[in-house]
C-alpha cells in the first residue's frame, strides 16, 4: 500500500511539473508580444528600424505617445469610443434586464414562445445588406447611433442573465414580495437587481469590449471621420499607413517618417487597449461566478 501511495505522489509530482512547464512555455509565448509592444512604444524610431528593440525599451522616448496625443484624428476617436462604449453598455444592460427578467418568470405566458424566437435569431441572419438597407431606412446612415441601436441586444447574453435570475432569485422571494404590494418593478428594483452583481458586472464587460473594440460597423454605416471610433482610425494606420507628417516637427526624411509609422502603431495598440486592461480587474472577481452560473440549464 505503502509502495502504491508513493509511485501515486511521484505521478503526481511528474503531473504537476509537466503541467507547470508547458503553461509556462504557453504564457511566455501569449506575453512576449505584449511586452514588444509595450517596449517598442517606449524605444526610439531608430531602435525600432533597426530592430534592436527585443525585450526590453532600447533608448527610450516618449515621442509615440507625444504624437499620438497630438494627433486630432487619435484624440477624437478615442472620445468616440469612450462615448459608443459608456452609452452603449448602458443601453446593453438595460434591454437585456428588461428581455431577460420576464422571461425567467414561470407565471409570463408565451415565454417558451418567446425564447424559441430569442434562440432563432441566434441561427439565422439576414446579413449584412438587410441590416444595411433597415438601418438606412431608419436614418441613421451616419449618426451616433448607428453604432449603438443596431447592437443594443445579444441573445446569447439574455439567455445567460435569464438562467442567472432563475437559478440564484428564489420564487418564495417574489411570492413574498407579492404579499406585501410590492409590483414587478419595484421587486426588479429593489430586489433582483441588488442580488445579481455578479451576472450585471460580466454582461457589461461583454458589452464594453464589444463596443470598445468595434470597428466593422462604423465601417460600414459612418462615413464622417468626426464620428470614427478609435478602432477603425487605428486600423487606418495599422493598414493604410496614414500618417500626418505634422504630428512631429523635426521629421524631414523617408526614414524618420517611416520610423514614425511603426513607432506610432505600437503607441496606439497601447493606448487603445490600456483603458480595459484597467478596467478589467475590477470586474475579474465576479467574471467566474457570474458566467457559472448563468450557464447553468434551467
Amino acid at each position: 500500500m505503502e509502495t502504491n501511495a508513493m509511485k501515486e505522489s511521484g505521478g503526481d509530482r511528474v503531473f504537476t511539473i509537466v503541467n507547470y512547464v508547458l503553461l509556462t512555455f504557453v504564457l511566455l509565448i501569449i506575453l512576449y508580444p505584449l511586452i514588444y509592444v509595450v517596449s517598442a512604444s517606449f524605444s526610439s524610431t531608430y531602435a525600432i528600424m533597426s530592430g534592436k528593440v527585443w525585450l526590453w525599451p532600447v533608448e527610450p522616448s516618449l515621442d509615440g505617445y507625444t504624437a499620438v496625443f497630438k494627433n486630432k484624428n487619435v484624440l477624437v476617436g478615442f472620445k468616440n469610443t469612450v462615448l459608443y462604449t459608456g452609452i452603449g453598455t448602458l443601453l446593453n444592460v438595460a434591454m437585456t434586464i428588461l428581455a431577460a427578467y420576464p422571461l425567467s418568470r414561470r407565471d409570463f405566458r408565451f415565454r417558451g414562445a418567446f425564447m424559441l424566437m430569442l434562440v432563432f435569431t441566434m441561427m439565422f441572419n439576414g446579413g449584412l445588406i438587410p441590416n444595411y438597407l433597415i438601418v438606412k431606412e431608419l436614418g441613421m446612415i451616419d449618426t451616433f447611433w448607428s453604432m449603438i441601436i443596431p447592437t443594443a441586444l445579444t441573445a446569447w447574453n439574455v439567455i445567460i442573465m435569464r438562467t442567472y435570475f432563475q437559478t440564484t432569485i428564489p420564487h418564495e422571494i417574489l411570492e413574498a414580495s407579492q404579499i406585501d404590494g410590492c409590483n414587478d418593478f419595484r421587486f426588479l428594483w429593489r430586489i433582483v437587481l441588488p442580488l445579481s452583481g455578479p451576472i450585471l458586472a460580466v454582461i457589461a464587460l461583454f458589452y464594453a469590449v464589444g463596443h470598445w473594440n468595434q470597428y466593422f460597423n462604423a465601417m460600414i454605416y459612418l462615413k464622417s471621420p468626426d464620428l470614427y471610433p478609435l478602432q477603425l482610425i487605428l486600423r487606418d494606420i495599422l493598414i493604410q499607413n496614414e500618417v500626418n507628417i505634422d504630428m512631429i516637427g523635426d521629421a524631414k526624411t523617408a526614414a524618420a517618417r517611416q520610423g514614425l509609422r511603426e513607432l506610432l502603431k505600437y503607441s496606439l495598440i497601447v493606448v487603445s487597449s490600456l483603458p480595459l486592461i484597467v478596467v478589467y480587474p475590477f470586474v475579474q472577481k465576479f467574471f467566474v461566478k457570474g458566467v457559472m452560473i448563468g450557464s447553468l440549464k434551467g
